[in-house]
Protein backbone atom coordinates (compact mmCIF):
# COMPACT_ATOMS: atom_id res chain seq x y z
CA UNK A 1 0.00 0.00 0.00
CA UNK A 2 1.53 3.50 -1.07
CA UNK A 3 0.68 6.24 1.64
CA UNK A 4 0.23 9.63 -0.49
CA UNK A 5 -0.05 12.74 1.60
CA UNK A 6 -0.75 16.17 0.75
CA UNK A 7 0.99 19.38 2.46
CA UNK A 8 -1.70 22.14 1.36
CA UNK A 9 -1.22 25.94 2.05
CA UNK A 10 -1.05 29.37 0.85
CA UNK A 11 2.72 29.80 1.14
CA UNK A 12 2.87 33.11 0.09
CA UNK A 13 5.89 32.04 0.90
CA UNK A 14 7.06 29.66 1.83
CA UNK A 15 9.24 29.45 5.52
CA UNK A 16 11.78 27.30 7.08
CA UNK A 17 9.04 26.21 9.16
CA UNK A 18 7.21 24.97 6.25
CA UNK A 19 10.25 22.99 4.58
CA UNK A 20 10.82 21.81 8.15
CA UNK A 21 7.18 20.34 7.77
CA UNK A 22 7.65 19.07 4.35
CA UNK A 23 11.11 17.83 4.96
CA UNK A 24 9.65 15.17 7.88
CA UNK A 25 6.46 14.38 5.80
CA UNK A 26 8.63 13.45 2.87
CA UNK A 27 10.15 10.39 5.57
CA UNK A 28 6.87 9.60 6.65
CA UNK A 29 5.40 9.21 3.29
CA UNK A 30 5.92 7.28 -0.06
CA UNK A 31 4.83 10.24 -2.04
CA UNK A 32 4.16 13.34 -0.93
CA UNK A 33 1.92 16.80 -3.00
CA UNK A 34 2.88 20.06 -1.73
CA UNK A 35 -0.45 21.81 -2.64
CA UNK A 36 0.24 25.45 -3.50
CA UNK A 37 -3.57 27.08 -2.95
CA UNK A 38 -4.53 30.00 -5.17
CA UNK A 39 -6.92 31.58 -2.90
CA UNK A 40 -9.24 34.25 -4.02
CA UNK A 41 -9.57 35.59 -0.37
CA UNK A 42 -5.91 36.60 -0.11
CA UNK A 43 -3.77 38.87 -2.18
CA UNK A 44 -0.13 37.21 -2.47
CA UNK A 45 2.84 39.08 -2.59
CA UNK A 46 3.90 36.16 -5.63
CA UNK A 47 1.40 34.69 -7.76
CA UNK A 48 0.60 30.86 -8.10
CA UNK A 49 3.03 30.10 -10.86
CA UNK A 50 6.23 32.27 -8.47
CA UNK A 51 5.24 30.37 -5.33
CA UNK A 52 5.37 27.09 -6.85
CA UNK A 53 8.61 27.40 -8.87
CA UNK A 54 10.18 28.73 -5.28
CA UNK A 55 8.09 25.61 -3.26
CA UNK A 56 10.06 23.04 -5.97
CA UNK A 57 13.74 24.96 -5.87
CA UNK A 58 13.40 24.83 -2.12
CA UNK A 59 12.55 21.13 -1.92
CA UNK A 60 14.53 19.74 -4.92
CA UNK A 61 16.79 17.82 -2.67
CA UNK A 62 13.60 15.93 -0.70
CA UNK A 63 13.86 12.97 -3.73
CA UNK A 64 11.01 12.68 -6.51
CA UNK A 65 8.75 11.50 -4.70
CA UNK A 66 7.88 14.95 -3.07
CA UNK A 67 5.87 17.55 -6.01
CA UNK A 68 4.53 20.26 -6.02
CA UNK A 69 1.17 20.90 -7.52
CA UNK A 70 -0.93 24.50 -8.04
CA UNK A 71 -4.84 24.07 -7.00
CA UNK A 72 -7.86 26.11 -5.73
CA UNK A 73 -11.12 24.67 -4.13
CA UNK A 74 -11.48 21.95 -1.27
CA UNK A 75 -8.44 20.88 -0.46
CA UNK A 76 -10.19 17.22 0.23
CA UNK A 77 -10.78 17.21 -3.54
CA UNK A 78 -7.20 18.48 -4.26
CA UNK A 79 -6.10 14.97 -2.24
CA UNK A 80 -8.28 12.70 -4.00
CA UNK A 81 -7.16 13.86 -7.42
CA UNK A 82 -3.60 12.89 -6.21
CA UNK A 83 -4.95 10.21 -4.54
CA UNK A 84 -3.61 10.69 -0.86
CA UNK A 85 -5.31 9.37 2.42
CA UNK A 86 -3.99 12.17 4.57
CA UNK A 87 -3.56 15.87 4.69
CA UNK A 88 -0.47 17.53 6.34
CA UNK A 89 -0.87 20.05 8.72
CA UNK A 90 2.08 22.11 10.53
CA UNK A 91 1.23 23.43 13.75
CA UNK A 92 3.65 26.00 15.25
CA UNK A 93 1.96 27.11 18.93
CA UNK A 94 -1.01 26.36 20.83
CA UNK A 95 -2.82 29.40 18.85
CA UNK A 96 -2.79 27.21 15.53
CA UNK A 97 -4.47 24.29 16.93
CA UNK A 98 -8.03 25.54 17.25
CA UNK A 99 -8.64 26.65 13.73
CA UNK A 100 -6.34 23.36 12.32
CA UNK A 101 -8.41 21.28 14.42
CA UNK A 102 -11.77 22.65 12.90
CA UNK A 103 -10.59 22.34 9.40
CA UNK A 104 -9.88 19.07 9.74
CA UNK A 105 -12.85 17.72 11.73
CA UNK A 106 -14.83 19.66 8.19
CA UNK A 107 -12.35 17.88 5.74
CA UNK A 108 -13.00 14.45 7.51
CA UNK A 109 -17.13 15.37 7.19
CA UNK A 110 -16.11 15.67 3.94
CA UNK A 111 -13.68 13.04 3.27
CA UNK A 112 -14.28 10.71 5.38
CA UNK A 113 -11.60 8.29 3.71
CA UNK A 114 -8.77 11.28 3.80
CA UNK A 115 -7.08 11.69 7.35
CA UNK A 116 -5.32 14.74 8.87
CA UNK A 117 -1.62 14.30 10.21
CA UNK A 118 -0.63 17.43 12.79
CA UNK A 119 3.15 18.08 12.86
CA UNK A 120 4.78 20.18 15.25
CA UNK A 121 6.91 22.75 13.65
CA UNK A 122 11.41 22.26 14.72
CA UNK A 123 10.86 24.58 17.64
CA UNK A 124 13.71 27.03 16.10
CA UNK A 125 11.02 27.99 13.66
CA UNK A 126 8.08 28.41 16.03
CA UNK A 127 8.05 31.73 15.25
CA UNK A 128 8.04 31.62 12.02
CA UNK A 129 4.87 32.88 9.80
CA UNK A 130 4.69 33.92 6.17
CA UNK A 131 3.19 37.17 6.92
CA UNK A 132 6.10 37.89 9.87
CA UNK A 133 8.38 37.45 7.08
CA UNK A 134 7.06 39.68 4.51
CA UNK A 135 6.81 42.10 7.15
CA UNK A 136 10.52 41.68 8.30
CA UNK A 137 11.85 41.85 4.77
CA UNK A 138 10.00 45.16 4.35
CA UNK A 139 12.06 47.03 6.84
CA UNK A 140 15.11 45.44 5.63
CA UNK A 141 15.37 42.50 8.40
CA UNK A 142 17.68 39.55 8.41
CA UNK A 143 15.19 37.63 7.11
CA UNK A 144 18.15 34.33 6.29
CA UNK A 145 16.95 32.56 9.67
CA UNK A 146 13.14 32.87 8.49
CA UNK A 147 13.27 31.42 5.37
CA UNK A 148 15.21 28.77 2.58
CA UNK A 149 17.79 31.12 0.11
CA UNK A 150 15.88 30.83 -3.36
CA UNK A 151 12.99 32.60 -1.25
CA UNK A 152 15.21 35.04 0.09
CA UNK A 153 16.60 35.92 -2.48
CA UNK A 154 13.03 36.61 -4.23
CA UNK A 155 11.96 38.93 -1.25
CA UNK A 156 14.47 40.78 -1.24
CA UNK A 157 14.31 41.28 -5.23
CA UNK A 158 9.97 41.69 -4.58
CA UNK A 159 10.52 44.27 -1.90
CA UNK A 160 13.46 45.89 -3.20
CA UNK A 161 12.80 49.64 -3.19
CA UNK A 162 13.58 51.55 -6.27
CA UNK A 163 16.94 53.48 -6.34
CA UNK A 164 16.67 57.04 -7.21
Amino acid sequence: MTRVAVFPGSFDPMTNAHLDVARRASGLFDRLVIGVLNNPRKEPLFDIAERTALIQACVADLGSHVTVDAFDGLTVDFARHHGAGFIVRGLRAVSDFEAELQMALTNRKLAPEVDTAFLMTALEYGYVSSSLTKEVARFGGDIAPMVPPPVAAALRERLAEPRV
